[in-house]
């Protein structure tokens, strides 16, 4: 496992995705990868010829996808779809409502590159509303994994999950590994990977190296934060929130995402309901498309560097 975990960091999600597939079937013959023309961009080249009848690709036709997914799924196929972030998501949203959500049909969907990764290509691929999205349709469980070993720990879950699951992918290669091997992965469970007693940051995905790295540098101004990764955004753990809460004058929520409909937005509606909450800041794409740019631009333009996290706990301390 040590050596795996050092590969997956080198590849990345997206890479790492194609070879934990083929661990995966070979436990489980039953399952099924249904793709649209992403057999490299996914790491599935190695899948599909290894696993010809484990694999179908229905070109680019993403609303297919998700039709012919859930026809396997009537059928009693474990079945995990992908390509893409925005048009696994968007480009099917009636389809996963109708064929996932309301009929129930369970699929794992993994969107590749979701976030800001693809920045150079603009907001056609950039995928800031796949959650907001997704998130309002009923059955359909929402999680982030932040590094390449914990998208091994989730999907092991998710084949046997009770609902649908989307996994959004963040980040390219070079994924660097935050969570320890033996943490008890759990969906709907969040993470403390860092305690502190004054400053508790949200986040999740790849922009966790970031709060870490920000918490580390705050420590040396004698702000403690706790930095939580709060993998599952659907079901939210509402115990975590409300005691970060209860414990700390202020939460900062960080995401790749608009800050409308995401990680922030789920975190204020469990804070709504207590009687005394404290400050709560979202840090994340702050409703609007910018430019194209590199990831690096982009963190930066929507205040997700490192420098950026910093100033806000500063200001709002």
């Amino acid at each position: 496992m040590e050596k795996n975990i050092k590969l997956w960091s080198s590849l990345g999600m997206r890479a790492t995705f194609g070879l934990i597939a083929l661990d995966l079937v070979k436990k489980n013959p039953n399952l099924i990868i249904t793709t649209s023309d992403v057999s490299t961009s996914a790491g599935l080249d190695r899948f599909k010829n290894q696993f010809p009848e484990n694999y179908i690709d229905v070109g680019i036709a993403e609303q297919n996808l998700i039709g012919v997914s859930a026809g396997l799924s009537s059928e009693g196929y474990d079945v995990i779809s992908t390509t893409f972030s925005p048009f696994q998501t968007l480009r099917c949203c009636e389809q996963i409502k109708v064929n996932l959500g309301y009929m129930k049909n369970k699929i794992c969907m993994v969107g590749l590159a979701s976030g800001l990764v693809l920045g150079n290509l603009g907001f056609t691929h950039c995928s800031i509303e796949d959650i907001g999205t997704l998130r309002s349709i009923p059955n359909i469980s929402i999680v982030v994994p932040s590094d390449p070993f914990e998208l091994y720990k989730l999907l092991n879950k998710a084949i046997s999950y009770e609902d649908s699951i989307y996994i959004r992918l963040t980040s390219g290669a070079n994924s660097k590994i935050i969570n320890s091997k033996d943490y008890d992965f759990k969906i709907g469970k969040a993470v403390e990977i860092l305690k502190g007693e004054d400053v508790v940051i949200i986040g999740n995905g790849n922009i966790l190296h970031n709060c870490l790295e920000a918490a580390k540098q705050l420590k040396e101004k004698e702000i403690n934060c706790t930095v939580i990764n709060c993998h599952t955004i659907k079901p939210i753990d509402k115990d975590m929130v409300k005691d970060a809460a209860e414990n700390n004058r202020l939460i900062i929520t960080v995401e790749e995402h608009n800050i409308i409909g995401g990680l922030g937005s789920a975190v204020a509606e469990v804070l709504s309901e207590e009687k005394n909450s404290c400050k709560l800041i979202r840090l994340g794409a702050n409703d609007f498309y910018s430019s194209g740019g590199s990831y690096d631009y982009l963190k930066n333009i929507y205040g997700l560097s490192i420098e950026k996290i910093i100033k806000t706990v500063l200001s709002n301390f």
